[in-house]
């Protein structure tokens, strides 16, 4: 980067860049490149062989104060993974100007590099970022409401003996996204909403109760229907259980009518024939 005069800025971020995270062999190496010109590196993936032999790439790109920047994903043959974020310097000018740090930049970063002193003014992070806020009253009901708006999928689809469609509402909308913030809740209100979570339910071994991640784990199965349709209920009956305790901590209220309306009917779809008249 020192000897590519179209790179002016380079800074390491996240979990590498933190002295309160833990790293391992696997741990990404998160560098965003400020430079005067993005063409040059959008464009051709020739400068990511610089750092080792590509396995696989991945490219995407994104907006940030009004500004386009594009993300170029490796990991190398080594193994190394380094996620390379390519923005124009003017994105830092206008960050350096907003007076806040993006999250991007609040979890940690540490500059490598700085040819025009730009990053001297940048704010300390104060690494809260992507830490869950307390919910209000709305935002509880709301994720209590669409979760149990989900269950009716999985069980209609289950009755169609259609897996994919749900499996798909049962592990990634009902779990990986509804009953993983209500579980996160839950381990907030046991931090002082001071804890970042992990990426996906990350780390929820290690912060969850021995009874409660078992709970979980006993949600997870395999292909068979009838399995499912126990995954289905011992779903609704974990999230209830967590659901409800966040709202007593919270001083929040349940929808319990809510709840024992759409079990009635998940059972009685679950009794019912898929046959069409």
């Amino acid at each position: 980067a020192g000897g590519q005069e179209l790179v002016r800025v380079v800074l390491l971020t996240s979990t590498r860049a933190s002295a309160h995270a833990k790293t391992d062999n696997f741990s990404d190496y998160d560098v965003i490149l400020y430079v005067a010109d993005t063409t040059p590196f959008a464009s051709d993936f020739e400068w990511l062989a610089s750092f080792g032999r590509v396995l696989v790439r991945f490219q995407d790109e994104g907006q940030d104060h009004g500004l386009r920047h594009y993300a170029r994903l490796v990991i190398y043959e080594d193994g190394t993974k380094i996620d390379f974020t390519i923005a124009p310097v003017e994105q830092l000018d206008r960050i350096l100007h907003a007076g806040t740090l993006p999250n991007a930049l609040d979890v940690g970063y540490r500059v490598l590099l700085d040819k025009d002193g730009r990053a001297a003014t940048l704010r300390q992070p104060t690494y809260t970022a992507h830490i869950p806020k307390r919910p209000t009253q709305q935002e509880f009901l709301a994720v209590v409401e669409e979760f149990w708006w989900e269950t009716t999928y999985v069980a209609k689809n289950l009755r169609r003996d259609e897996l994919l469609p749900a499996k798909y509402s049962l592990e990634v909308v009902m779990k990986l996204d509804l009953l993983r913030r209500v579980l996160e809740w839950r381990i907030e209100t046991e931090h002082d909403w001071s804890l970042k979570p992990g990426v996906l339910g990350k780390g929820f071994k290690k912060h969850l109760d021995e009874a409660t991640w078992s709970e979980l784990e006993g949600t997870f199965v395999g292909a068979d229907i009838a399995q499912n349709w126990q995954a289905l209920f011992n779903t609704t009956q974990l999230f209830r259980r967590v659901a409800s305790e966040v709202a007593v901590r919270l001083g929040l209220a349940y929808p319990h009518d809510l709840d024992a309306k759409v079990t009635g009917y998940l059972q009685r779809v679950k009794a019912s024939s898929p046959t069409l008249a």
